[in-house]
């Protein structure tokens, strides 16, 4: 069973604003970042499209901390 507040690739927690009630009405980090489809399809099946991955899984750290770099 995967934990919406957690990262299936790795476990972490995932800063998902959408899984946590008290920030479900706000704007989640993964809004503002471009993920490569690459990396949602390296998952396994049975993990995509259960919960977030966290932004290292995500492989977008770097826009996070660079708006722009994006």
């Amino acid at each position: 069973m995967t934990t919406p507040t957690l990262c299936p690739a790795c476990g972490a927690v995932n800063d998902c604003a959408l899984a946590d009630p008290r920030t479900v009405d706000q704007a989640c980090w993964c809004f503002n970042v471009t993920i490569d489809p690459a990396v949602l399809l390296a998952l396994p099946d049975e993990l995509r499209n259960k919960a977030c991955l966290c932004p290292r899984c995500a492989q977008v750290d770097v826009q996070l901390r660079t708006p722009d770099a994006r």
